[in-house]
């Protein structure tokens, strides 16, 4: 009777856990939140970005729904901390990573660590992927790709965490569409100029700024 008892009771705290709703926060557009969750892991949230987060005594889950993230995972062997973008599931093997969804797109730059990435739309047959520090994923549809990405590239790519775009030899086009995911006002480039290649760096909020010294 005893050990039906205690076996009743963890059971029912399992599906307690199971049904612990999730949490979820968003960043306005400009906004650049960082969210401590009660594990000890650390989320820093991009620009115009949604995720959902459920941490218990059995699992650690977010669900990126929009945007791009900064992930600082306390390793937890027990409760392997996951991130579902889309078709993907990204596995953290204790490490350090961001996750940038663009509808089904995704890409996965890591910056300590290991991570591993499923497509959740491929059949059972489908290998996942795995990729450790100095690397990118990038999935789109069924295709997933791991390539190596210098330590300064990964250093400008993630220059939004501290508020700063990094341009080198990026299109005036490109430039500009980066600056308009930071900001309410926006920048339209048309004709040739949108092949202009910049570079330099340059606070995300300060769009006049940027906008006066292409002008010149």
């Amino acid at each position: 009777a005893v050990l039906a008892i205690l076996g009743g009771g963890i059971w029912g705290l399992y599906l307690w856990d199971r049904s612990a709703p999730y949490v979820t926060y968003v960043a306005r557009v400009g906004e650049r939140p960082i969210i401590s969750l009660s594990d000890g892991s650390r989320i820093q949230l991009n620009t115009d970005t949604e995720v959902r987060t459920r941490v218990t005594r059995v699992e650690r889950a977010v669900t990126l729904e929009r945007g791009e993230a900064y992930f600082e995972v306390v390793h937890d062997a027990k409760r392997p901390f996951i991130v579902y973008a889309g078709t993907r599931r990204v596995t953290d093997l204790g490490t350090k990573f961001s996750v940038r969804r663009n509808g089904d797109n995704v890409e996965v730059i890591v910056t300590e660590g290991r991570v591993r990435v499923d497509n959740l739309s491929a059949g059972p047959s489908d290998t996942p992927v795995f990729a450790q520090g100095g690397n990118v994923v990038l999935s789109k549809s069924d295709e997933t790709i791991v390539a190596p990405k210098g330590k300064k590239e990964i250093t400008d790519e993630l220059g939004w965490r501290a508020g700063v775009l990094i341009f080198n030899q990026a299109t005036l086009a490109d430039a500009a569409e980066q600056f308009n995911r930071y900001n309410a006002r926006k920048i339209v480039v048309e004709g040739a100029a949108r092949d202009i290649k910049i570079g330099g760096s340059f606070r995300a909020n300060n769009i006049d700024v940027f906008a006066q010294l292409v002008k010149n």
